[in-house]
């Protein structure tokens, strides 16, 4: 069983690994031993997270949910298959969890005071005052 949050845990079973021969260092051993792992998570069959926590977590999953609604997180940080197992099932958690918080409410948008509106007209109109100071003596006049 893997814990989450005290609300939320995931079975071991829903949990599935595969493991397959990474890219980049790891000197001969890289050709022989299959490192890196590939931890897929079904989020539409899961029956232990809420159904707005699997949302979110489709969204926060992005690209790395497949069209049928699975989670697969690919990791070969590490030179060891232990290390990448800990390493996926770290990132697993670390999605759930961020996806089990709830979002924050929505801003409610409030009007300026009265006097702040006033304080900000006087201060237009005191800017346009001197701008109009600095116009040539002449300019305004047409005839």
């Amino acid at each position: 069983m893997v814990f989450i949050t005290p609300k939320i845990s995931v079975p071991d079973d829903e949990l599935h690994e595969s493991f397959v021969r990474a890219s980049g260092a790891g000197g001969q051993n890289v050709n022989k031993v299959s490192t890196a792992v590939e931890l897929r998570f079904s989020i539409v069959n899961n029956w232990t997270i809420p159904y707005d926590v699997k949302e979110r977590l489709t969204k926060l999953g992005g690209r790395r949910v497949t069209n049928d609604g699975e989670l697969v997180l690919f990791v070969q940080v590490h030179r060891t298959q232990e290390m990448n197992r800990k390493a996926a099932l770290e990132r697993f958690v670390e999605l759930v969890s961020k996806a089990a918080e709830p979002p924050p409410p929505p801003r409610i948008r409030t009007k300026p005071t009265r006097g702040s509106v006033q304080r900000r007209l006087v201060g237009k109109s005191i800017r346009a005052g001197i701008k109009a100071g600095r116009a040539k003596p002449g300019d305004d006049d047409d005839t």
